[in-house]
């Protein structure tokens, strides 16, 4: 049976469906799995050409183990997908010679959060019929989780959701996929701060163990290991649609929480035939520093028109750095600890390994306007920033690089129509929302303010609940 354990070594080992309902492990690290399964190079290749719930099936089914029967797990993944625009979930588009878009966008909220929440959302309610428990989920966006989490949960008859995001640091879109839902199930909460402050909130509920326990709390972000895990789907999906295993295939991810290239880098592990895994940022650059210079150091985070990697702790890659000191709790629990004191430095052995695994870069404001401009003139495809920080950074790594290499694959992380006032200013073009949600601006807005403090947000959960 696949276990998992804990990044800081103090946690109970757990089945995947704890580690699913449980999200934050007690001792404040993160769920990994106690080993990857390695899938031969026949199994990719045997992929190639399927639907992406088969995909999935075949990818997910090792790490969730006995947690549903084969048949119940397809039926789960038919319903999670069936609400996706296109039929292929997660095409893929030449933007140039080499160079590919992943559209991960064709889900309900247009961001490719949907493709592990719309799953989970099915997971967890499968998991509460059963045991008839009701569960508190409380998360902390910076734009797309919350929308993606509440698309998956509302109305559903054994959960209550919040969603925290940081007041005015949203875009409207966003803002609004979240406050309009009419469900009584979902909260929206406007945190008076960053993103940092609604995610430092979320992880100190998940740490008053009392509170905790009493409303039966569950994490959502990509804290969660089920997130991840949904996500090493489109990796493998992307990669053996452009002949992984035969020849290698490079992604470049815009990320802020670094969940997302965490999962390509569990793909790479599983065995795919993964190139280079590059990251992507704005000027909010902590990866791309520490990658760089070896200091993870936090200096505050500064608004951009990609509102969505606007973070300075990136909590996943605490499930990075963990493998990187050879899966030594102890000293991942100090390096958190000094994380609390504004950074740390990582040491030689460890950097060596990061850097043996993933690359990066950044991408300025003007960067990113200038990419969204040149590649609808070069390739008719309208980006949103965060798929164009991607772009950038990924063209410049393709530039330094052989070109006898593999594809490169960006990561379209969320369709343009989310962030219609910077596509605008690069474009002069303002994208559309979908026909599905065209009616988003005259939809009523329902939202509470709440200050950066977590008495006050423990007890609005508590008194929320209890209505």
């Amino acid at each position: 049976m696949m276990r998992y354990i804990s990044t800081r070594g103090q946690a109970p080992v757990l089945t995947f469906e704890q580690a699913m309902m449980t999200g934050l492990a007690r001792d404040g690290g993160l769920y990994v799995p106690e080993v990857v399964p390695v899938f031969a190079p026949e199994t990719f290749a045997a992929l190639a050409g399927q639907s992406y719930e088969d995909v999935a099936f075949a990818v997910m089914k090792p790490f969730i183990g006995d947690t549903f029967t084969d048949a119940e797990f397809r039926g789960l993944l038919t319903r999670a997908y069936a609400g996706f625009g296109h039929a292929a979930r997660a095409p893929l588009v030449q933007i140039a010679p080499n160079h590919f878009l992943l559209e991960l966008f064709h889900g309900p909220t247009l961001a490719f959060k949907d493709f592990a929440m719309q799953i989970i959302g099915q997971m967890m309610q499968a998991a509460l019929a059963r045991s008839g428990e009701r569960i508190t989920i409380v998360g902390a966006t910076s734009g797309d989780t919350g929308s993606a989490a509440i698309e998956a949960f509302r109305g559903l008859a054994n959960v209550d959701v919040f969603i925290l995001y940081p007041h005015g640091r949203v875009s409207e879109v966003q803002r609004r996929q979240m406050t309009t839902p009419t469900e009584a199930n979902v909260h929206a909460l406007a945190i008076d701060g960053s993103f940092d402050d609604a995610q430092a909130r979320l992880k100190d509920m998940f740490n008053d163990f009392a509170f905790r326990d009493g409303v039966r709390l569950a994490g959502v972000n990509s804290i969660n290991w089920a997130r991840v895990l949904a996500q090493v789907v489109y990796y493998v999906y992307a990669a053996v649609n452009l002949g992984a295993p035969a020849r290698k295939v490079s992604f470049t991810v815009p990320t802020g929480n670094f969940g997302d290239i965490f999962a390509g880098y569990i793909a790479r592990k599983m065995g795919l035939a993964i190139d280079q895994l590059v990251i992507a940022t704005n000027h909010n650059d902590i990866l791309d520093r520490a990658m760089r210079s070896g200091d993870y150091k936090t200096d505050g985070v500064r608004p951009s028109i990609s509102p969505s990697m606007d973070i300075a702790v990136s909590s996943n890659f605490e499930r990075a750095l963990f493998d990187a000191y050879g899966r030594d709790g102890a000293a991942i629990d100090a390096l958190m600890g000094e994380l609390k004191s504004g950074g740390f430095r990582i040491s030689q052995g460890a950097l060596s390994m990061l850097r043996a695994t993933f690359a990066s870069g950044r991408c300025s404001e003007e960067e990113t306007l200038a990419t969204i401009r040149a590649t609808l003139a070069n390739s008719g495809q309208l980006l949103c920033p965060h798929g164009a920080v991607g772009v950038k950074v990924a063209e410049d790594h393709m530039g330094a690089h052989d070109a006898n290499r593999g594809p490169m694959v960006t990561l379209a992380t969320a369709h343009p129509a989310k962030f219609p006032d910077a596509v605008e200013q690069a474009s002069g073009i303002r994208p559309p929302l979908p026909p599905r949600m065209a009616d988003l601006y005259q939809r009523p807005e329902r939202v509470t303010l709440v200050p950066n403090d977590l008495q006050a947000l423990m007890a609005l959960v508590r008194e929320r609940i209890a209505i």
